[in-house]
């Protein structure tokens, strides 16, 4: 009994520390799958092994893409890969200005990066902007996810 409850207040903490971690620079996917299985562990809550499968497939083809789509968008958009490692760069210093911060500091970043490889306004601004939308849509798939596993864990706990 006590060790139910201690697996599924901490595994409630892992899902939102996850959902949190789909913006901020955290593992919030996997994260949130450790929640769900700490849940599905406790002798309360039974989520079914197809639940625990396929959000574990989808937590590993998301974590990959994470990594994949800003790359994706910047070469896209004509950028280099001093942009990406800029835009990368410029996201975790950016983490002192909460969300806002990391959105401009992603932006800023990619746009210094493509600046010091020569590329000059129009077309660092444009490869920029391939980062900045990269980083958009890899935190909306992961936020996606993880509000998904969220949601099923709420719905088997009542």
């Amino acid at each position: 009994m006590f060790l139910d409850i201690i697996l599924i207040s901490f595994g409630f903490i892992a899902l939102l520390v996850g959902l949190a971690g789909s913006i901020l620079p955290l593992p919030g996917p996997p994260l949130s799958l450790l929640g769900m299985f700490l849940i599905h562990w406790s002798h309360k809550i039974d989520f079914g092994s197809h639940y625990l499968w396929c959000f574990s497939i989808l937590t590993i083809l998301i974590t990959i893409l994470d990594f994949v789509i800003p790359a994706i968008g910047q070469k896209k958009f004509g950028g280099s890969k001093m942009g990406v490692i800029g835009g990368m760069l410029g996201m975790f210093i950016g983490l002192a200005g909460g969300i806002v911060g990391m959105l401009i500091g992603t932006f800023l970043g990619g746009l210094i990066g493509e600046l010091l490889v020569g590329n000059k306004g129009p077309q660092a601004f444009k490869a920029s902007m391939g980062s900045f939308v990269g980083f958009l849509f890899g935190s909306l798939l992961k936020m996606v996810l993880c509000l998904a596993m969220l949601w099923v864990s709420i719905v088997a706990f009542f």
